[in-house]
């Protein structure tokens, strides 16, 4: 079934958005697409998609950013979405506990700004209640959360790290030419949730946006151009990474809900904290 199929009257998007976000009754996720569970592909048009092969002159460096080979990558297309590529976990464990630790220890901390005004070194910070208000830090060009737009003069350096990580995913979709200039970084306490957006702020919509996940598990849902169109939710567990490109660029997503995963466990010292959250990476290139 064709996605311009699925729609109907008035606000679809946001009735499935208030059906899974709602506590009693509990939603049936039956229906959510899980990409651990093959058994399902056919039902819902999911194709596995063999990456593109990335230059060799970064291959170095899938060992430091905590990737798996490409080889081994899971990547997946969805017939009815078209431009979007789902990458089932490709980290390493390693990998998870780096990236999280950057989250929690680099990413969120001056002159980045986020959503915590004290005065505190989140660094180190031991006070879990200040902790848990932490909701989203920004890198490189800063997100006017009022006026949604970039201001030139509202910049930070972006992570090398994860400019390095969102070239390799970009790359895999065979897009070559993609450079990070803005992220997101949000922390979803097990209540939180974000309704129904585009992401059009940027200048460039060409470019593909990159949406990396860790820790506990989200449904997200991926509608149509407008409204009116009938989502898809998906699953999205830890390590996963969901790429909106082409036709889907500008479509509307949310996160209704986040569910607690039992299998997912890290050490150290986040490991409490991850625990009751889950971390978001959306990176995309602002300009053209």
């Amino acid at each position: 079934m064709q996605q311009e199929e699925l729609k109907i009257d008035g606000d679809a998007f946001r009735r499935i958005f208030k059906y899974f976000k709602q506590k009693q009754p509990p939603p049936d996720l039956s229906n959510v697409i899980n990409f651990r569970d093959e058994s399902s592909f056919e039902k819902h048009g999911i194709r596995q998609h063999s990456p593109c092969i990335t230059s060799a002159d970064i291959n170095y460096a899938f060992h430091d950013l905590g990737l798996q080979p490409i080889n081994n990558w899971k990547m997946f297309t969805i017939h009815k979405h078209s431009g979007l590529y789902f990458i089932s976990n490709p980290f390493t464990e390693s990998g998870v506990q780096h990236w999280i630790e950057r989250s929690f220890e680099s990413y969120c901390l001056p002159p980045n700004p986020t959503n915590i005004k004290e005065s505190v070194d989140l660094k180190s910070c031991q006070d879990y209640t200040i902790l848990q208000k932490l909701r989203w830090a920004t890198l490189g060009y800063h997100h006017n959360w009022d006026t949604k737009e970039y201001d030139e003069s509202y910049t930070g350096e972006f992570p090398l790290d994860l400019n390095l990580l969102s070239s390799i995913i970009a790359q895999s979709i065979g897009f070559l030419s993609f450079k990070a200039e803005a992220a997101i970084v949000n922390y979803y306490a097990l209540d939180s949730s974000i309704g129904g957006h585009t992401d059009h702020s940027e200048r460039n919509h060409e470019a593909p946006l990159i949406s990396i996940s860790f820790g506990q598990t989200a449904i997200f849902l991926l509608g149509g151009a407008d409204k009116s169109v009938i989502p898809t939710p998906l699953f999205i567990q830890n390590g996963d990474i969901v790429i909106m490109s082409s036709a889907t660029r500008l479509c509307y997503h949310a996160v209704p809900k986040i569910v607690t995963d039992p299998e997912f466990v890290i050490k150290g010292r986040w490991s409490s904290i991850m625990s009751k959250m889950r971390l978001n990476l959306n990176v995309r290139q602002v300009n053209l």
